[in-house]
């Protein structure tokens, strides 16, 4: 079904009546894995088996020292055993908000299979290792524009163009870029997650995971009214 709109006026809009959700797998505590981590796997696994359009694809908000929220969508690319991964330039607004502010929340919402994925946490740099190892597996020109582009800065027509061809300059032929040191990942600690399954009238699942703080590897897995 696609999205119907009115317009009463010259400055509104209004959508009407929407598509129903259908999630056929019942969500509840009883049906979900003890880890948070473990489902978000099996969920994103079946999200890439089910032609989901970019199921890496998730809205990242961060918050000033004053609590002035931003969000953006941004890729997801690694879950580890402390949480989710994605790699940015360390001097862009997004990084100086987490730098001032380490606390970040996420969304994943797969539209094709009626699936979403909430978290909030606490935010940590990741090795030079690791950010090293992930840069090198880039395509070459994606490596070559993160020393391009010093991101989130206000910049002439030209600029970015002349400063990738300086940096195409400066390495020349060399296939082997190396990392830049205002470059690398971010990991998304998880304090809470919550899952979200699309059903009929509105009456969604919804699962939240909250970390106990008397042990960090335990979760309180609760259902939340739609």
């Amino acid at each position: 079904m696609d999205v119907v709109i009115a317009q009463p006026d010259a400055n509104t809009i209004q959508v009407l009546p929407h598509t129903q959700y259908n999630d056929v797998q019942h969500l509840a505590p009883s049906t979900v894995q003890s880890s948070p981590l473990d489902q978000f796997r099996t969920w994103f696994a079946a999200a890439a088996a089910s032609n989901v359009h970019e199921p890496e694809a998730m809205s990242l908000s961060t918050c000033t020292p004053d609590g002035i929220p931003s969000a953006r969508i941004v890729l997801f690319k690694q879950i580890d055993a402390r949480g989710f991964v994605f790699f940015t330039n360390y001097t862009s607004r997004k990084s100086a908000e987490l730098l001032a502010n380490p606390h970040a929340a996420l969304v994943f919402y797969w539209r094709e299979v009626h699936r979403q994925v909430r978290v909030t946490g606490r935010v940590e740099k990741i090795s030079v290792e690791e950010s090293t190892e992930y840069f090198n597996s880039r395509p070459l020109g994606s490596r070559l524009g993160a020393w391009a582009s010093p991101q989130s800065s206000v910049v002439g027509e030209n600029e970015v163009h002349d400063r990738l061809e300086a940096v195409k300059a400066r390495f020349g032929d060399a296939t082997e870029i190396p990392l830049p040191e205002f470059w690398g990942g971010w990991r998304v600690v998880p304090s809470q997650i919550e899952f979200w399954s699309g059903k009929p009238s509105r009456l969604h699942d919804r699962v939240l995971y909250t970390r106990r703080a008397e042990d960090e590897d335990a979760w309180k897995i609760e259902r939340l009214a739609p």
